[in-house]
């Protein structure tokens, strides 16, 4: 009985690991893309109708178009954008998942800034998609992530 039960812990830690590693891979393919000035995989990872917002210092929210976004990615050189992060958190109910991941910010190797990324994300015909970011920016009291 006791070797059924850790065969079964073992077995949903196992499973809870691989969609935890499916939920990431348009996150890491967003900064992947980035990295690379890659604009198609940066495009690859968001949803038809995605979202992307920030919060600025005095507490408005601006939303920025994910075209816009896309576009400016491809502007830059290979090496030039580097989006640090640390996975914090996901939480997940069925085709919904939350990620919440604090992150440093690099262009040519330099920071530049930091915060906080919280990402909505949707499964739509088996594959995760990212329908929502809404981040903070902040130059001071930054934490550079290696």
């Amino acid at each position: 009985m006791n070797k059924l039960i850790i065969f079964l812990v073992l077995s949903s830690i196992s499973g809870f690991g691989q969609q935890n590693k499916e939920i990431e891979k348009p996150i890491r393919n967003l900064f992947l893309g980035m990295k690379n000035a890659d604009a198609e995989l940066v495009k690859s990872a968001f949803a038809e109708n995605a979202v992307l917002q920030t919060i600025t210092k005095d507490g408005n929210v601006k939303s920025d178009s994910i075209q816009d976004f896309v576009a400016s990615v491809s502007k830059f050189t290979k090496g030039d954008l580097d989006e640090r992060i640390i996975i914090e958190a996901i939480h997940t109910d069925g085709n919904l998942a939350s990620v919440f991941t604090p992150y440093s910010f690099y262009v040519k190797e330099k920071l530049s800034h930091c915060g906080a990324n919280s990402f909505q994300l949707v499964k739509q015909n088996n594959e995760w998609k990212i329908q929502y970011i809404i981040d903070t920016r902040r130059k001071d009291n930054c934490k550079e992530i290696k």
